[in-house]
C-alpha cells in the first residue's frame, strides 16, 4: 500500500496565539504569519512541519498526550533562553545514552522536550 498523505504540521490551541507563535518563532527561528483571522502560524525554511496556534476561549488543563521534541546543542543554554523568552523548565530531567531530555512548558503551559543529543 503507497502513501497517501505526508506530515504537514501542528496545530495547537491556545488562548493567545500571538504570544505563542512570538514565543516559538525565537524558539525555532521561523517567520509568524496569520494564517486566519485571530490565528498564527510559524514557518521555518528548513522543511520543518509548520506550528499553527488556533485561538481557543478555554485554558489548557492536565498534561497534553503529545508533545514537540526540539534538538538543541546545549541544553544549559536552550533552558535560560527559553525561561528568558517567557517559557518555564519543569525541572524534570531524563538523562539515556543517546542524550539528555528536559521538560519544558511554553507560556500557557504546554510541555515540551529539548534533548541534547550526545555526540559518539
Amino acid at each position: 500500500m503507497g502513501t497517501f498523505g505526508r506530515f504537514a504540521g501542528v496545530t495547537i490551541d491556545c488562548q493567545d496565539p500571538r504570544r505563542l507563535a512570538d514565543f516559538w518563532s525565537a524558539v525555532l527561528g521561523g517567520g509568524v504569519t496569520e494564517s486566519l483571522p485571530g490565528w498564527r502560524r510559524v514557518t521555518v525554511d528548513d522543511g520543518t512541519p509548520v506550528l499553527t496556534f488556533q485561538p481557543v476561549p478555554e485554558p489548557k488543563v492536565g498534561k497534553i498526550r503529545l508533545h514537540l521534541d526540539i534538538a538543541v546543542d546545549d541544553v544549559g543554554e536552550a533552558v535560560d533562553l527559553i525561561v528568558a523568552l517567557g517559557g518555564r523548565w519543569t525541572s524534570e530531567r531524563h538523562d539515556y545514552p543517546e542524550g539528555a531530555v528536559l521538560v519544558m512548558a511554553d507560556p500557557e503551559d504546554n510541555e515540551f522536550c529539548i534533548v541534547e543529543y550526545y555526540k559518539t
